[in-house]
């Protein structure tokens, strides 16, 4: 039996996947280092699969979730606004929803795992 099985809410607009999971954690990455390319290095992924990432969710969404900076001395970085922040937390709420209410189900179907 696995040591953990845990279910993934993600929230898909028109043929996209607005939020999910991976997602969540970019932003949440983003807004500790305030920049694309260094939430990219912390998650292990390309710099190019997070800026599509980001992209993605800046179409999806009424407003963007990350705006990016240009110039200055220190070169450019992003920030998640504040739409962006009200998006995860609310996101992150969701989540916590769901995993609760199935919980008994996931542990019971956690059975039928290698």
């Amino acid at each position: 039996m696995p040591d953990t099985l845990e279910p993934q809410l993600k929230v898909s607009f028109r043929k996209s996947i607005a939020m999910g999971p991976g997602k969540a954690s970019l932003l949440d990455s983003i807004e500790k280092n305030g920049s694309i390319s260094a939430a990219a290095r912390e998650l292990g992924m390309s710099y190019r699969r997070a800026w599509i990432l980001v992209d993605t969710m800046n179409q999806c969404f009424a407003a963007a979730l990350v705006e990016t900076l240009t110039g200055g001395t220190r070169g450019g970085g992003a920030q998640v606004t504040e739409f962006g922040k009200e998006v995860l937390l609310r996101y992150r709420a969701m989540e916590r929803k769901a995993t609760n209410s199935v919980r008994t189900e996931m542990s019971e179907f956690s059975e039928y795992m290698r």
